[in-house]
């Protein structure tokens, strides 16, 4: 399925690797104009002279700020004033303990990966409502809906992400803006293969017992069992931000590989 993105602007937040990276990519395969986002300037100038370079007739633009703090939103309102598909991809996830998470923790990983989302929405919203058309997308996590244990913060976050989504879709109806979560499975970022490559060095064994070895332990119930590629999220992404998912409104859509053990 080819999707027509011409016109429309998207902004990724988070985007200078893993599922936003791949997200960005295939929205500018489909002729999105497409805003990255991450803290490094320099990072993003260079992944933006990558993608020049492929897409050469590519309206790409950067902003490099923190989205996790109220500062770091006010660059991107004026450096974006306004835009059409709204991508809540930041955030981050720690393995800790519960006992040993601080408050200081608990308020960074809430203004990260919830907060930012909704600052951004709350601006770029009545945007959309009055142009008549938008997207806002949450990419949430399984972890959502079954907290682990070794991460109970990352899990909190990720099913605020999914309440505020169907919040935002009631306040939708009868337009064609749409607000939708994405809930995704163990997915193999940078992040996540280092620290699988950690493990592997640190326990002197090879990378495929780790990843086995996580699926036997950690995410039994995954059904494909094996780690999720971004380009694999990207995919289900890109269709929600289409014309195509006009019928879609207030859904927390998996593409988890089946780790979820419901029907719904």
């Amino acid at each position: 399925m080819k999707f027509n993105f011409s016109g429309k602007t998207a902004l990724v937040t988070g985007s200078s690797e893993g599922i936003g990276f791949a997200t960005v990519e295939l929205l500018l395969e489909e002729g999105a104009d497409v805003v990255i986002n991450g803290r490094d300037e320099s990072k993003l100038q260079k992944i933006a002279a990558d993608l020049r370079k492929k897409f050469p007739k590519a309206c790409l633009k950067i902003i490099a700020a923190d989205l996790g703090t109220a500062d770091g939103v006010d660059v991107t309102f004026k450096a974006l004033p306004s835009c059409d598909i709204l991508i809540n991809n930041l955030g981050f996830y720690e393995l800790k303990p519960f006992e040993q998470i601080s408050d200081e923790d608990w308020m960074h990983i809430w203004q990260v990966n919830v907060m930012s989302g909704i600052r951004l929405s709350r601006y770029y919203l009545p945007k959309m409502l009055k142009k008549g058309w938008g997207r806002l997308i949450f990419i949430s996590s399984e972890s959502g809906v079954q907290i682990p244990k070794d991460m109970i913060h990352y899990g909190v976050t990720k099913t605020a992400q999914m309440a505020v989504s169907r919040g935002l879709a009631e306040l939708t109806k009868g337009t064609n803006v749409t607000s939708n979560s994405i809930l995704v499975g163990p997915t193999i970022t940078t992040g996540v293969h280092d620290f699988m490559a950690d493990i592997a060095e640190k326990t002197k064994t090879t990378l495929d017992e780790v990843k086995e070895k996580f699926f036997q332990e950690t995410r039994p119930s995954s059904i494909i069992k094996r780690f999720i590629e971004p380009v694999e999220v990207a995919n289900l992404i890109v269709y929600i931000a289409s014309e195509a998912s006009s019928a879609t409104n207030g859904a927390a859509l998996r593409v988890d590989g089946g780790c979820v053990p419901t029907i719904i």
